[in-house]
């Protein structure tokens, strides 16, 4: 089977495509396993329009399979290994018609779920001829939502040349943060690193020994990394930009990581599921003021302090929700902002705003303060219901070394009160157990621990 695709990666060659379990993969290897897709997907009679999901760990095969399935027209559902009530809930909202699996021993199944696909957004993919994107929102705050993308509107966004680089991958190809890095590294040629798991010291020894240039990942993680000190421990020369996202940087972690790292460049990214990665300008590494492109397909507008979001590559919609785009085809992305000329502030989701007796607090905001306490590691800022104020603010910090929690509570509700607005102070103050997990697995925090 040909396709553009195809044609774009055979012109790299012998370059480094992927390097997994310490085996590097040239971008011949690449094209060899993706025709090994072609003919297993040949074999199962998969045709153009199906939908089917790839599942697996993130894997040389399972970025063939990606190729594979893009270049033969499919809708694909990327998904991790799940615990067996999600997997059947994603397999039921996405109507999914064939399933494919990797398994542990990197061999490949198929089978028939007997579900025929009938959703409205589906045959508009069929009727355009294009291939299709299933994505799954991470569903902290209810049911996971099903976005559903034109492929081809995603691929058109890494046409434009740029350099080629050695990029770590830290999400996985079930996340628009990790098909953004597959993609965009690949079609320039560069290298995607992976990594078995995603510690600081097994990112930061893959950065030392594969040399990596560019480390995409999240605020959660990079605050893991200060905590645990492994880009002491290995070798940074070869980094030079950290990209960030998913969720609010506190401004106290940003200059601590600036600090640690002096030689590295830091640069804020936003992207959903339903919009792709926009391209963003950072003011400078150290402030949270970003600028975000109003070109490559990209528009944006403020209204009433939410910032809305216009792009080609938008989703269709949602296979089970009502798609938030108005008459202009803005999508309100529920993010509140401030605005300085031409740059923005991301506050955080409008859901997360703690209603103090009218006045507004920023988790974020009151995070960053936190985090400037002696001996805290983590923290998490949330809501409670109050029956004077409506709500007060509760955090829940996770400590460096053992401590007792009234001296902690004292100590951080002090601090606060010296470097914030009165009803920003945090009302409650809860140690948490080593065992508590204040971040998802694609290291974002989860407020409703708090």
């Amino acid at each position: 089977m040909s396709h553009p695709l195809y044609e774009k990666l055979s012109a790299f060659a012998e370059r480094d495509a992927v390097v997994f379990e310490g085996k590097t993969y040239s971008y011949h290897d690449l094209l060899q396993l993706v025709h090994q897709w072609d003919e297993f997907l040949d074999s199962h009679q998969i045709q153009r329009g199906e939908v089917v999901t790839l599942e697996g760990t993130s894997s040389p095969l399972a970025c063939a399979g990606l190729i594979a399935m893009v270049a033969r027209g499919v809708v694909v559902v990327p998904l991790t290994p799940l615990p067996p009530a999600k997997r059947d809930e994603f397999l039921d909202i996405a109507e999914v018609e064939v399933v494919v699996r990797i398994d542990e021993l990197g061999d490949l199944h198929c089978e028939r779920t007997g579900r025929q696909a009938t959703h409205e957004l589906y045959q508009k993919l069929r009727d355009s001829g294009s291939p299709g994107l299933v994505l799954f929102s991470s569903g902290t705050s209810g049911r996971s939502k099903a976005s559903v993308l034109n492929f081809d509107r995603m691929l058109a966004r890494y046409r434009d040349p740029s350099k080629a680089r050695r990029v770590l991958s830290f999400l996985n190809l079930d996340h628009i943060g990790g098909l953004n890095t597959l993609l965009h590294t690949i079609s320039q040629g560069g290298a995607v690193i992976t990594v078995p798991d995603r510690t600081p010291d097994t990112v930061f020894a893959a950065i030392a020994e594969h040399r990596v240039q560019v480390l995409p990942t999240t605020p959660t993680f990079l605050n893991m990394v200060l905590i645990s000190g492994a880009y002491e421990r290995y070798s940074t020369e070869s980094l030079e930009l950290i990209t960030y996202g998913t969720e609010p940087m506190p401004l106290s972690t940003l200059q601590r990581l600036k600090a640690a790292l002096p030689h590295v460049r830091f640069k804020q990214t936003y992207g959903l599921s339903e919009l792709g990665i926009l391209p963003t300008k950072s003011k400078s590494d150290d402030t949270l003021w970003v600028k975000l492109g109003n070109t490559a397909g990209f528009e944006h507008k403020i209204v009433d302090g939410v910032l809305w979001i216009r792009s080609e590559m938008a989703m269709l919609g949602y296979l089970n929700a009502p798609a938030p785009f108005d008459e202009e085809g803005f999508f309100n992305t529920q993010d509140m902002v401030e605005v300085d000329g031409d740059y923005i502030r991301i506050l955080g989701r409008k859901s997360e705003i703690i209603n103090v007796g009218g006045e507004k607090v920023y988790p974020s905001e009151v995070e960053s303060v936190i985090l400037e306490v002696d001996n805290i590691a983590e923290v998490t800022v949330s809501g409670r219901p109050n029956p004077v104020t409506g709500m007060v603010v509760t955090a829940l910090v996770q400590l460096h070394k053992d401590e007792d929690p009234r001296v902690v509570s004292q100590r951080v509700r002090e601090h606060c009160r010296a470097r914030l607005e009165p009803f920003k102070v945090p009302a409650v103050v809860k140690v948490a157990d080593s065992n508590t997990a204040l971040h998802s697995n694609r290291f974002k925090k989860i407020r409703t621990v708090a």
